[in-house]
């Protein structure tokens, strides 16, 4: 069958390669991260647009005194111009930002920010509009071959695995009210209320806290909490001091040491279950306590693993982002605060982190969430462009390995696990931590290292609580982990 030229003439519309609109395109920079654009386009493309618009609408045009799509072509632009307006608008528009974008040696990070209603089509001359957009810093990639680094190493001795394997007793454990006074661990039931010059700012009634050395807000830490509380008995009610984060939004309490008032409403204490054969083959159907601490060993190795690829990846970001001296807008960081406070409990999760811990680790996250997500971003900057540069991806295998891996450790099935992260806009963020570690790995692959003993000096104990001294609660606060089952249909 031979083909016509009408059909020639079809077909070759489609596949023809969309005319490049006329612009000009004026870009300057606020900051290292800051594009203001300024695009103007001919008077030639704008009525281009406005023909394509009445190309589409003629056959179809309902005019009074004419059958639809009978009408002359100048009478339908006459009496539709005002009604495509808005159609040609946004194609103008989107078309024109895209080709400006693309054409700019810019990368992007966020969408551009413009007022779509402040744009007017003008009736004679150019269309010129107005768009800020944040864009990836331009640098010169740090050298990240042959990296001088230490690793630290450790081997866990007896007393390290009686101090883990009695955490993870507590999770079989009853917690039993007592009479006597509080003591180290003893789990303590708080009103809590911080004040500043004698006027409460924020409270908080019923909170479960456990007596330790230090207890986290999420925009302060109370430092001789332990101190404080150590010996006290249900009714007895204590004061300490605590100063509020610079980093809260609330500029009249920032860097402020506030009054913290506490009422002991109640004392327990966790009741550790006997260790004997029947409780070995319930928990895990272990044949002795020995094969039980050779898993709880097995756990803590897995668990310094991840100490040990954060201590590496700290020298790392140390040593590539030494001379990053970019400007990053403060509302650029608020926003990706949250995002890597995500991160990093993603990272905990997938090691088997307890949720205390976790939250304990939000908290520090929080109060100087400026700062870590400034070094945070500026490491993000750096190792995207080893990836593009060295073609490291992501691929189904890693997304399948993380879910399994945090199923695994969260007692949830790798579906509900999927489900969760995708419910929660959490998939990109884990393609994030999949590149970046990969990025880590090519690194380390490359670097010269030198052994060194872990830090021997245990960390001070600290109990997180999900209360705010300023008053001001955490934005995006990270849900626990659900058990299984509450999201599968």
């Amino acid at each position: 069958m031979q083909m016509t030229d009408e059909t020639t003439a079809v077909e070759a519309e489609q596949t023809e390669e969309p005319k490049k609109l006329s612009l000009e395109v004026k870009v300057e920079s606020p900051s290292s991260c800051q594009r203001h654009v300024t695009v103007t386009v001919s008077h030639d493309d704008v009525e281009r647009y406005f023909d394509k618009a009445f190309d589409d609408m003629a056959p179809t045009a309902a005019v009074p005194g004419f059958r639809p799509g009978h009408a002359p072509r100048k009478l339908v632009e006459k009496r539709f111009r005002k009604e495509v307006a808005n159609q040609v608008k946004g194609s103008l528009l989107m078309d024109s930002m895209a080709q400006a974008s693309d054409e700019q040696n810019f990368s992007a990070i966020s969408e551009p920010d413009f007022k779509f209603d402040a744009v007017e089509l003008p009736e004679e001359g150019p269309l010129t509009f107005e768009f800020d957009i944040e864009v990836r810093p331009e640098f010169d990639l740090p050298k990240w071959k042959g990296l001088e680094l230490e690793k630290p190493v450790k081997t866990f001795e007896k007393a390290d695995i009686d101090k883990h394997l009695a955490k993870v007793l507590e999770r079989y454990s009853e917690i039993a009210p007592v009479d006597g006074p509080a003591q180290t661990d003893d789990f303590l039931t708080l009103n809590i209320v911080s004040k500043l010059d004698g006027k409460e700012i924020a409270s908080a009634e019923e909170v479960s806290v456990r007596l330790r050395d230090t207890l986290s807000f999420q925009d302060a830490n109370w430092e001789d909490f332990g101190k404080t509380v150590a010996g006290a008995k249900a009714g007895d009610k204590l004061t300490g001091k605590a100063t509020v984060s610079e980093e809260v939004d609330n500029e009249e309490l920032k860097g402020k040491e506030l009054d913290l008032e506490v009422e002991v409403l109640e004392v327990k204490r966790l009741e550790l279950p006997e260790m004997d054969a029947e409780f070995l083959k319930k928990i895990g159907g272990f044949e002795s306590e020995g094969d039980l601490r050779d898993v709880v060993k097995t756990d803590m190795e897995r668990q310094f693993s991840l100490h040990q690829e954060k201590s590496l990846r700290a020298a790392i970001t140390e040593q590539l982002t030494k001379d990053a001296q970019w400007d990053l807008p403060p509302a650029l960081l608020r926003r990706q605060a949250n995002r890597e406070v995500e991160r990093a409990i993603l990272e905990l999760r997938s090691y088997g982190f307890d949720e205390e811990m976790i939250r304990g680790y939000e908290n520090t996250l929080r109060q100087n969430s400026l700062q870590s997500t400034e070094k945070a971003l500026k490491e993000h900057f750096i190792l995207e462009r080893i990836a593009e540069d060295e073609s490291v991806e992501d691929a189904p295998s890693d997304y399948e390995r993380e879910i399994m891996q945090i199923a695994a450790q969260s007692n949830q099935s790798p579906r509900s696990v999927r489900a969760r992260l995708e419910k929660q806009g959490l998939m990109d963020t884990l393609r994030n931590q999949i590149i970046e570690r990969k990025v880590i790995e090519l690194i380390s692959g490359e670097a010269k290292f030198t052994e060194v003993p872990a830090d021997a000096d245990a960390p001070a104990s600290v109990s997180p609580v999900e209360f705010a001294i300023s008053g001001a609660p955490a934005e995006g606060a990270i849900p626990e982990a659900q058990e299984e089952g509450g999201e599968e249909g």
